[in-house]
């Protein structure tokens, strides 16, 4: 069982790439499939493979990982403007508060930065977390890629 006390929330560098590139993919495939098709997660999770990406997410954002006994388990980025790029929790460590703790995180780096709000666009699978927290919908997004339609959430929330 995990003890959240035991979560360390640390700046993510560019060594943690590969790791968290797996999460990605594993998570997408796993905690997703119930929202999405096969395809869509197909197309979704082949964008782990535009390396020039990720490399700039490194370079241009502020990424978040929370780390248990060495595991990034979840990470998020906070890009200009108080954009949420990246936001996954590891599969297995699904509603252990690791998304709560990663999120207040980058709140609180949004709020140093001087942003007035913070937005995302969200899948249908992360919907209800986000709206828990304070975000709401703004609209709702279809995203063809490869020819397939992917649909997710623009969602933003004030921040106080």
């Amino acid at each position: 069982m995990m003890n959240i006390t035991d979560l360390r929330i640390r700046q993510g560098t560019l060594a943690d790439m590969y790791e968290m590139q797996k999460l990605y993919v594993d998570t997408i495939k796993s905690v997703c499939k119930n929202d999405y098709n096969q395809e869509q997660i197909a197309v979704w999770t082949s964008s782990v493979e535009n390396t020039s990406r990720w490399l700039s997410i490194f370079d241009k954002q502020d990424v978040i990982t929370a780390e248990y006994h060495d595991t990034i388990v979840g990470y998020c980025s906070l890009d200009t403007g108080g954009y949420l790029d990246l936001f996954y929790v590891h599969k297995d460590f699904q509603r252990k508060g690791i998304a709560n703790k990663l999120l207040h995180e980058a709140e609180q780096r949004a709020i140093q930065l001087n942003y007035d709000v913070l937005t995302a666009n969200v899948s249908i699978t992360a919907k209800p977390f986000f709206e828990r927290n304070g975000f709401a919908v703004i609209k709702e997004q279809e995203n063809v890629i490869k020819g397939l339609v992917i649909v997710n959430f623009n969602m933003l929330k004030p921040l106080a």
